[in-house]
Formats: structure tokens, sequence, C-alpha cells
């Protein structure tokens, strides 16, 4: 289905007051050039005000936050909202970011996930000492209550995967305000959960959308009391000192396959880890390190995905991402400079498929590096790109380290299950998977990168006599 044309579809600001039309707006096109919305820019003084309107709203109770909750995930999937149906919609996301379809609807369904439990990962994070407010009858003889540490919160969206807009809502779940600065890259996804959660019943004092130039996204983080921003190295070193800003930077995936694995015996794991949702994902592999000889792996892994299909974005079975011609030779570029030194299983002659209707897909590429002394095995691309590199037991944990996810493919010695304690204990790897398990495998109620909850909210001590005609917030 064709999106409606760019006159037809604006996508407004969502302030404090309601939809805001600007008449500085930027164009959004698909991956062929195409325009396909114009998006309202906000100016610095309106994102003032409105966090300060965010921040002078008091949250609704806990029970009907989580009832408006429920509200929005129906909406969101199933209404059409501000002139797009979910089909409109999740086509639009498609041909606009160039992940694949399948990956936006996948991406969706977390969404609406998060929405409907978001207990799940919000509370998931509550201290088991703790109680959840100050009436609780245990503060009579002192306790610990789990409370905010700010009212508002900021974020700076992904424009990379519409996926990681399930993790703000449990700061909603929370009593927080937000504040969603979206990426101009994909801000379909952020408008429209923000208009389902007005619709379901948040107010406009409580979920907004600001979409700025730089300059104004400085102000929105500023203004508010903590934020949540996505990023490249770059901004990972620019808030690395604030304790104010929670980053969410690369992930820099990686598998380890030691001597005593079948390795064979799980390479569909292996390939899905690498490839799921078109390699855009910060939870997909993008290194796997070899005890011994690293050749026949990256042979097998190579062999999987040249098979891959090149479709449209908007395809049913698109699994590859597609981007501009233009940008995707500019990453086949970047990509052809780092793997200098390596050798090359696939893409060694290029990544870049053109279509015939405009874009080109991102073809897989998977390169057998000499030696960790280079740190190609650090190098995280926007599609399925691998750097299988040897790995012996004296480099230990040390060429692992700052990983979202380590996925571990090894035997039962006494020796390997010591180096699965090293794993877990190493505080830069956030997640680790032992077997059989998909390094892009999560699940509502475990952490992602540690809880949203750990660095929303804090515990203080409370203690008192009885309180006439108190009800729990």
């Amino acid at each position: 289905m064709t999106a409606p044309h760019p006159e037809e579809l604006v996508l407004d600001a969502l302030g404090p007051s309601g939809p805001y039309r600007t008449r500085r707006r930027e164009t959004v096109t698909d991956t062929t050039g195409e325009p396909v919305a114009e998006l309202c820019l906000v100016p610095g003084l309106f994102v003032t005000r409105t966090l300060a309107a965010l921040r002078a709203a008091a949250p609704p109770s806990r029970e009907e936050r989580l009832a408006a909750l429920t509200r929005a995930a129906r909406v969101f999937r199933e209404d059409t909202v501000h002139g797009l149906s979910y089909d409109e919609y999740e086509r639009t996301v498609a041909r606009v970011s160039g992940i694949p379809l399948p990956a936006v609807r996948s991406a969706a369904d977390e969404i609406a996930d998060s929405a409907r439990r978001p207990l799940a990962g919000s509370y998931g994070a509550l201290p088991g000492g703790a109680v959840f407010d100050w009436g609780d009858p245990r503060t009579r003889t002192g306790a610990a209550v789990w409370t905010r540490r700010g009212e508002v919160l900021a974020v700076g969206a992904a424009g990379n995967h519409p996926a990681p807009h399930a993790l703000w809502l449990e700061a909603l779940a929370l009593g927080y305000r937000v504040a969603v600065r979206p990426s101009r890259r994909e801000p379909f996804t952020p408008h429209r959960l923000v208009a389902a959660l007005r619709a379901a019943g948040f107010g406009d004092d409580h979920v907004a959308l600001l979409p700025t130039d730089h300059a104004g996204a400085d102000e929105v983080l500023r203004g508010a009391d903590l934020s949540l921003v996505y990023g490249g190295d770059d901004i990972v070193h620019k808030y690395a000192a604030d304790p104010t800003v929670l980053v969410q930077g690369p992930g820099r995936t990686k598998v380890l396959i030691t001597e005593g694995a079948d390795w064979r015996a799980h390479l569909d794991t292996l390939v899905d880890s690498i490839a799921h949702h078109g390699g855009v994902k910060c939870v997909n592999a993008t290194a796997v390190l070899v005890e011994g000889d690293p050749a026949p792996v990256a042979r097998a892994v190579a062999e999987r995905l040249a098979a891959l299909p090149s479709l449209p974005a908007d395809d049913e079975k698109a699994v590859l991402p597609v981007q501009p011609v233009e940008r995707a030779r500019a990453l086949e570029r970047h990509l052809l400079e780092r793997a200098r030194g390596t050798t090359a299983h696939l893409g060694g002659d290029g990544v870049v498929e053109e279509l015939s209707v405009g874009g080109a897909v991102l073809r897989p590429a998977v390169f057998e590096v000499p030696h960790l002394a280079g740190g190609w095995h650090t190098t995280e691309l926007p599609f399925p790109c691998v750097w299988v590199a040897p790995w012996s037991r004296s480099d230990g944990t040390a060429p692992l380290r700052e990983s979202l996810v380590v996925g571990v493919l090894a035997g039962d010695s006494r020796r390997d299950l010591e180096l699965m304690d090293a794993l877990v204990a190493e505080p830069t790897i956030a997640n680790v998977h032992v077997g059989d398990h998909p390094t892009h495998w999560m699940d509502r109620g475990v952490p992602h990168d540690g809880y949203l909850g750990e660095f929303l909210m804090r515990t203080k001590t409370v203690i008192r006599g009885c309180v006439k005609g108190y009800t729990s917030p």
C-alpha cells in the first residue's frame, strides 16, 4: 500500500496544548529519495515551555497509568492515528528507514507488548527489600521506598530501528512525564506512539513529541531531569561524565567459539545472531572469535549469508536493509577501507546492490582477520557484517570487553566453565548467552543493558506512624 503524498502527511509536534504545526519543517524522504512527509521542527522556546508544563503536571495513579498503557497498545496496533492506518504506518517505516518490513512488524510487537505489561521490565529493577510507596504497612517499622529520581525524562530517540521505543514506556509506568525528541530519519514510530498514548488517556502535559534541530536537542536534554539518549561513540563520549544521561551506544555484540564446541550444530543460531532483523540492531553479532582456525567458520557463515535475497524493504520477504544509493556507497567505501589486511569470504568486491525501484540493498559481508591486534572485531556497521577472528586462552576476556552481548559456544571442560565465570564477572559485558541462544534473544522481564529502573529510581528510608485516610498513589 502506498503511503500518503507528503502534501497530505504532516507530522506535527505534540506539545502540552495538543498538536502544533510549525512553518519550519524538514522533508522526510524514503530510500529512493522520494518525499514521504514533512516533519514540523519546534524552536527552543517551545521546548522550554513544554518541559515546564510536563514538570508541573501530576502523574496519574499507578492503576490509571497501567490501564492507559494497555489502551495505548491497542490504539497503536489497530487504529488509524493522524491519518495513517497500522498497515500504512509499518510500510512507511520500512520505506523510509530501509528496515525490512518483517523487522518493523516485530518491533511494533515489542512496543505493544511493553505497553501491555510494562511492570515486567520497569519493576524488574525493584530492590528485593523495597516497597512501592510510603503508605505500605512495612514503613510503620521502617522500610526502603522506591522513588523517582526526577519527574521528567527526555528521550533522544534512535532512528536505526523502532524497537527501542518499547523501553521508555517503562518510565511512564513509573510516573515520569516523558518528552521524546524523534530521529528525523524515522519519526513515524514515536509520533504514532505518543499520539496513541494521548488517545489512551495520558494528558498532553504527560507525554510530548518535540522534533528539533541539533541545538534544540541539547535544549531538550538540559531541560529534563534525566535523559535517555541513543547514538554512536561520539554521543557516548559526550555524555560519559553526566550522571543524568543514560547513553545507549554501539552494541559491538560478539560470539565466542571455544575448541570444545560443535559450532556446526549451532550454525543456524550463529547466522541468525548476525543477520536477524537485517543485522541493524545493537544485539546483532558483528564479530565471531574462534579458538583455533577461524577459516571454516567464516566459510560456513558466508555460504549461508550469500543466499539471502535482495528485495525492497517493504517487500513481505525482505531480510536485508536498504539505504539511499549515496549512503550505501559511502558505507561500502568505509567497509572496504576498514577491511584492508583481511581475507574476504563475502563482500570483498562490495556490498551494494542497487534496486530497479531505487535505493540499494546492503548485502552481507564476512571477513576473516589475521589477529585481534588490528581491532577489526570492534567495527560495527548497520547491516550483516561480521569479522571472524582467531582467539586463544591467553587473550582472555580482553577482546570481548565493551560488548552488549557475548554469545558463547563452548564445551563443558573445567577451563570453559572458568571462562564463563570470567565473562559474567566482566563489568563491561552487559549480557552473556551461553549455548544455543541467539545474541538477539530478549525478554521483557530481564535487563537489556541493565534495567532502565536502575537509572530512573532510587530507594529512601521511610518510617512512620499510622496515617488516617491515606490511599496509595
